[in-house]
């Protein structure tokens, strides 16, 4: 816990930040850099770092929620992606081990095949009612039918009916590995050997049912998101779960927003109509809130 005198001096250094200055500790964030090389780099304190992203994060989570909503689409792919706050789940102390948000976490992420705009996502566990509250959220934000393709995480079965009811043309595609070699570590999944496709609900077309664009958007998470880069020490250190999704929500308004798409030449906002131009770091800080100064009550006499 921050004392007050710690709370004054971050608050008075992120007044001091110039707008060139706060850009640039953006930039260096969504481009994969940690925390604290970020504080090296732009000349900060951690402490400064940590509160301009706790301060974007949720000005990036309420546009976006608000933004994204009366979409479009066609087709939708969807996936979940391991992280992990303050420890791994081994490593977690007994008395901790039930309270969400110490150790595993889930993102669950939605994507656009065409536009390849993540309308949404949602940090939680990876049961049968984080599946429910995710494809919830989904469905509130499109305006028409859609084919939705998900893997065999069988907790999608009962959260698809629950929300789309008959209303979506669903289908599951499952991967096929091959055994693991018998005493040989290894540091990535076993080979694909095939893949099964699963027609759920209504009529989706099989040569569409493809989760390639969500598992390329993981990549893109764990490569511009430090904290989610696996086989290192760039965890999340924070004892907050939010400030885990802070750094959630940061990335996918720049990439939404902010970072033209290579096969689209344009941003995957752009591409939706959500927005009718690039946005640049500036105009993403330009989301935060200005604080309302608060005038001085009168002067009372101690008693």
């Amino acid at each position: 816990m921050l004392d007050l005198l710690e709370r004054s001096c971050i608050i008075f250094s992120m007044n001091k930040l110039d707008i060139k200055q706060q850009a640039l500790i953006l930039k260096l964030l969504v481009e994969g850099n940690s925390l604290r090389s970020t504080a090296r780099i732009a000349d900060v304190s951690r402490n400064t770092v940590d509160k301009l992203l706790r301060d974007v994060g949720e000005a990036c989570m309420d546009y976006q929620d608000k933004a994204l909503r009366n979409l479009s689409y066609k087709r939708i792919q969807c996936d979940e992606i391991w992280s992990f706050v303050y420890s791994k789940q081994k490593n977690v102390p007994e008395n901790m081990k039930d309270t969400f948000g110490i150790g595993d976490v889930w993102t669950w992420v939605a994507i656009d095949a065409d536009t390849k705009l993540v309308p949404c996502w949602h940090v939680d566990t990876r049961d049968a009612n984080a599946a429910s509250r995710f494809i919830d959220n989904l469905a509130e934000r499109l305006a028409n039918r859609v084919q939705l393709t998900t893997d065999g995480h069988k907790a999608y079965l009962s959260a698809v009916e629950d929300s789309f009811g008959c209303d979506v043309d669903y289908g599951m595609l499952v991967k096929m590995y091959g055994n693991t070699i018998e005493g040989q570590r290894r540091y990535s999944p076993a080979e694909c050997t095939g893949i099964q496709k699963t027609k759920i609900t209504g009529n989706p077309d099989e040569k569409h049912l493809s989760t390639s664009f969500v598992e390329r958007q993981n990549l893109t998470m764990r490569m511009s998101i430090r904290r989610f880069t696996r086989l290192t020490n760039a965890f999340s250190v924070s004892k907050k779960l939010e400030n885990h999704m802070h750094a959630i929500s940061l990335h996918y308004m720049f990439y939404n927003f902010g970072r033209i798409h290579k096969s689209l030449r344009v941003t995957p906002a752009m591409e939706a109509g959500v927005t009718d131009h690039v946005w640049n770091i500036e105009e993403i800080l330009g989301l935060i809130p200005e604080e309302v100064s608060k005038k001085r009550g009168p002067y009372k006499k101690a008693a």
